[in-house]
């Protein structure tokens, strides 16, 4: 059934961008709105934003800060000289991620940003990272989301910030130099060794959480030895104690030598085997089968249409990997305009078109209670670049409607309505941002509400505006 360039405009502000006031800013041309606004994402907003080797150098102050903290100063506790270390970096990471995405106008590539970053996920939950999670997502993410599958891969796997997350820059290789000088040290002491051998956590989630998948290896794509012998082609890339411009390093001293075979395929020992092994990866179709599925259901469906899920695969393989292709070919298909919103927004989804629906842009974060890290976003479930594990945060509606979390955005819902309605024509706002997306019934119960503040409540609790 075709679908009316109204409905199409709506489709395309709520299921690909972040939500409008006004559908007119899509136009009569809803897939061209989208096309245009494929490549890299829009630089990052806000003020004491930090670099990678920045990030790095306050890292360092930590450490700084924790051996201080054995010995304080008089009058000074050791959690005194600790408190707030990260504080304004956390709290500007936190206000830039969310201002950029509740006034930039190209709220596509934005969403294709957030949903990088979840698929790479980096999180601030892990000490080690803290810090370094805004300048991943500025300098790794948001250049690359255009590109091709494998640059981007580069990008996020070799980041200091992925590369502490996940350990990598504490494992060494069984055969190492660096293992070796250990040992001997330790047992001239008498003592137990630093440094004792291989880490397989970045191994692991590069291939089951970035490129082949859990299905992967249920389908024999790989094995646990792929993992070992992965990790010893990781072995040597750490982050060094004065960062260079990049931030990380390869050292030959925690390298394990000899060559590896993974995936059935032999890589030689040293730097160079790291990026061969992630272009055969980007290159491999449980990859392609990988992407096409987490892209298709983050846009479409928690269950995704297979044929596009087929379809996305193959443009995947003939392209080798280059994204932008595989967001036109997602827009231009029909399960793309499918009239039905299948996807719940997540908190944060809901808070940025909350902003963007009332017009408030950035100035929205601008609140000390507000934008405290994120605090509009943690009241609802979900702390801004803080996902729980490694696989990120659940795309799935099922995991973000509980009891508890439905009565947080109702509270939330009416703060924000409390504040706003007396200055919102919220009827009029609900026919501009949904327009044929807006129910019969929803209309006639916002059209019934006793008050600015109700209306714009119900607008906001509103399935048509929950839903994407």
């Amino acid at each position: 059934m075709a679908v009316s360039p109204p409905l199409q405009a709506a489709i395309a502000a709520h299921r690909f961008g972040l939500g409008e006031p006004d559908l007119s800013v899509v136009g009569a041309d809803a897939e061209g709105w989208l096309a245009a606004q494929i490549g890299p994402a829009d630089p990052a907003r806000g003020a004491g934003l930090l670099d990678t080797p920045a990030a790095l150098r306050l890292v360092a102050a930590e450490r700084e800060k924790r051996a201080l903290a054995r010995n304080p100063p008089p009058g000074m506790t050791a959690e005194q000289v600790l408190a707030g270390h990260y504080r304004d970096t956390l709290i500007a990471d936190a206000r830039s991620r969310l201002a950029t995405a509740a006034a930039t106008q190209r709220p596509f590539a934005e969403r294709l940003q957030w949903f990088w970053t979840n698929h790479f996920t980096v999180s601030v939950l892990k000490g080690s990272t803290r810090g370094l999670v805004g300048a991943f997502e500025r300098e790794a993410i948001r250049p690359n989301i255009a590109g091709r599958f494998e640059t981007l891969l580069v990008a996020a796997t070799t980041h200091p910030a992925m590369l502490r997350y996940l350990d990598n820059w504490l494992s060494a290789g069984p055969h190492s130099r660096v293992v070796a000088i250990e040992a001997r040290r330790a047992a001239r002491l008498a003592e137990g060794a630093r440094v004792s051998g291989i880490n397989e956590n970045l191994a692991r989630e590069v291939l089951e959480l970035h490129t082949l998948g859990a299905e992967g290896a249920r389908n024999g794509a790989y094995a646990q030895a792929d993992v070992t012998a992965f990790a010893a082609v990781l072995t040597g890339w750490r982050v060094g104690r004065d960062p260079a411009a990049d931030g990380s390093r390869f050292d030959a001293n925690w390298h394990e030598p000899g060559p590896k075979t993974v995936l059935g395929k032999s890589y030689a020992e040293g730097p160079d085997a790291l990026r061969e092994l992630l272009h055969d990866l980007a290159a491999h179709p449980a990859t392609a089968r990988f992407v096409a599925t987490k892209l298709a259901r983050h846009f479409i469906a928690d269950e995704p249409p297979p044929a596009l899920v087929d379809r996305l695969a193959a443009v995947y393989l003939k392209t080798d990997g280059q994204l932008a292709e595989l967001y036109r070919e997602l827009i231009h298909h029909e399960s793309a305009w499918s009239t039905a919103p299948a996807k719940l927004k997540t908190p944060e989804e809901f808070v940025v078109s909350t902003a963007r629906l009332l017009g408030a842009g950035e100035r929205m974060f601008e609140r000390p209670e507000v934008v405290n890290a994120g605090a509009a976003v943690l009241s609802l479930g979900q702390r801004v670049m803080a996902a729980p594990s490694p696989a990120g945060w659940s795309d799935r509606g099922e995991d973000w409607l509980g009891p508890d979390a439905v009565w947080k955005r109702v509270e939330w819902a009416t703060r924000i309505a409390d504040r706003a309605g007396r200055s919102v024509d919220a009827r009029r706002l609900a026919a501009q941002s949904l327009g044929p997306r807006l129910g019969a019934e929803t209309a006639r119960q916002i059209e019934r509400a006793a008050d600015g503040s109700q209306a714009l409540a119900l607008l906001l609790l509103a399935p048509e505006f929950q839903r994407r």
